[in-house]
């Protein structure tokens, strides 16, 4: 019986001892990422300006892989591209995340796959504190450095945000940084820009934002 208190104690220790370890070894990897320039962008959803203003970016010779997490509609980004004459081969859409937490959760395995270290997040000001918090733990505990991009919203924002809102998606982020390292889900519903058809669109029938000044159908 006195041995099992001695026995625990070991196995507490032997935790903290790996807990110690895999902290220092992802604040290296992350100190690393923070002194090399972005070698991806991941767009979160939410508003087709952000998805306007990187297309400019992309005219103008942005040369680096972007991950559109749930934004517009499909046709509705391609036209974007495709109206400022934007390569559409390094653009990649995400359509599973249906919240902030989502957009992580689900971004993460492209941007493993990507070998990306070094992340540019694009969002409104409003939403960039939460999510900036929720990044450097969910994105962060992979070796993910954040830096955040925040694009000025266009009339009034559809989100709302709070204290108790960031608190508890930052614990949730936290619980599953933990988890992921054994296991995360990924999303089946990812896919080139370049893969998307209008002409079948077309038939659908589809509507993007006004402030685009794109026709809808």
């Amino acid at each position: 019986m006195r041995s099992r208190p001695k026995h625990l104690r070991q196995i507490g220790l032997g935790l903290l001892a790996a807990i110690a370890l895999w902290t220092a070894i992802v604040g290296t990897r992350l100190y690393q990422a923070a002194q090399q320039p972005p070698d991806a962008v991941l767009v979160l959803g939410g508003s087709i300006r952000r998805e306007m203003v990187l297309a400019d970016e992309v005219a103008g010779g942005l040369d680096l892989p972007i991950l559109i997490s749930q934004g517009s509609a499909p046709p509705c980004i391609r036209i974007l591209f495709e109206r400022v004459q934007a390569r559409l081969d390094t653009v990649w859409l995400e359509e599973c995340a249906d919240s902030t937490f989502d957009n992580f959760r689900y971004s993460l395995p492209t941007l493993k796959q990507w070998g990306v270290r070094h992340v540019r997040v694009v969002t409104s000001p409003r939403h960039g504190p939460r999510a900036h918090r929720l990044a450097q733990v969910m994105l962060g505990s992979h070796g993910i450095w954040v830096e955040m991009d925040l694009v000025e919203e266009q009339g009034i924002p559809g989100n709302t945000e709070s204290a108790l809102k960031t608190t508890l998606d930052v614990m949730r982020g936290a619980l599953w940084a933990i988890a992921s390292q054994l296991y995360r889900s990924g999303c089946d519903a990812v896919f080139a820009l370049n893969t998307v058809d209008l002409a079948e669109w077309e038939e659908r029938g589809y509507r993007c934002e006004h402030q685009a000044g794109i026709d809808t159908l």
